[in-house]
């Protein structure tokens, strides 16, 4: 279990820096005016307690000819097929992301396609032909207009 680590705001600053772009201790620490092994030692309490889980190169889908973005929510059948039912969109590329949600919708996913028909294939081909799902309704994304992660 991860460590309990309460943030100054030196660690948040650290994260702010970290979020806008990603780059090397010696850049940070410059950045900062702070040395290199204050960054070193301050990234790995914050890994070890759990608040930075890694890091990630961030890819412009539509530069890889993604250009059709979908939440889809799903309804059901029954409660209890909520680990079937995940764990066969999980299997599913285009699924990128799934949220457990209460109300109207049992799961909310989110789809990426490379056109209209690609997404009409995994509809009618991969989605709906799942045992587990009841419904879905599709919502298409014509603009990302936010896209951000928590500030610390």
């Amino acid at each position: 279990m991860a460590e309990s680590l309460q943030l100054d705001n030196l660690d948040r600053e650290i994260l702010n820096v970290l979020l806008e772009n990603a780059r090397t201790y010696a850049e940070l620490a410059k950045q900062l005016n702070v040395s290199l092994g204050t960054i070193h030692v301050r990234v790995e309490k914050m890994k070890q307690a759990g608040i930075i889980l890694g890091t990630r190169v961030e890819i412009d889908p539509r530069q890889l000819g993604f250009d059709v973005y979908c939440f889809i929510g799903i309804i059901l059948k029954s409660a209890r097929d909520y680990p079937a039912a995940l764990s066969k969109l999980e299997a599913l590329d285009e699924v990128v992301e799934a949220w457990y949600t209460t109300g109207h919708y049992s799961i909310f996913i989110k789809v990426m396609n490379r056109s209209i028909d690609a997404l009409q294939q995994v509809l009618i081909n991969k989605i709906q032909t799942i045992d587990e799902i009841q419904s879905t309704e599709t919502l298409i994304s014509l603009q990302n207009l936010i896209m951000r992660t928590i500030k610390p």
